[in-house]
């Protein structure tokens, strides 16, 4: 069987120093290798192509036959690490927490531990016949969260 560790190893290396990064590497039964891949950048079909080659480049089928599927992060898809964080820094994400709250907000920030969401919301102020809207930031830790996704808004 393929090893993942050898996959990745072999993408890292063929992406690095461009704005492609690694998001996630399956090995199913049958030797069935999955690569997803995003970029700060856009990715086109003609990358995964590429990067697909590279990758059967370094494999050998005659020693282990392999199926290989090369495919970028949906837009929609959940985030899976860090860097797609990053990525949607400012940008209008969903949050759906273990405890089962479904919030939407602005991506404030993020690092390797966790990120901060900023949440508008409207309230009555006492004495006030007017709700006011009112920004709070709201910090998580990557295991407080079921999932994390970029809203697509066409504002």
């Amino acid at each position: 069987m393929i090893e993942k560790n050898l996959i990745q190893d072999i993408v890292e290396k063929e992406i690095e120093g461009t704005p492609m990064f690694l998001v996630d590497v399956l090995i199913r039964p049958g030797n069935v290798i999955i690569v997803e891949i995003d970029s700060d950048e856009s990715i086109g079909i003609d990358d995964c192509i590429a990067l697909s080659k590279q990758i059967e480049s370094h494999l050998n089928r005659d020693e282990e036959d392999f199926e290989l599927e090369v495919g970028s992060a949906g837009l929609t898809s959940p985030f899976k690490i860090p860097r797609q964080y990053q990525k949607y820094q400012g940008e209008e994400v969903e949050v759906l927490t273990r405890d089962g709250r479904k919030l939407k907000g602005i991506l404030k920030s993020s690092d390797d531990a966790g990120f901060v969401l900023t949440v508008t919301s409207k309230v009555k102020p006492e004495g006030s016949k007017k709700k006011i809207e009112v920004e709070e930031d709201i910090p998580f830790e990557y295991n407080q969260v079921k999932y994390t996704k970029y809203i697509i808004s066409f504002k």
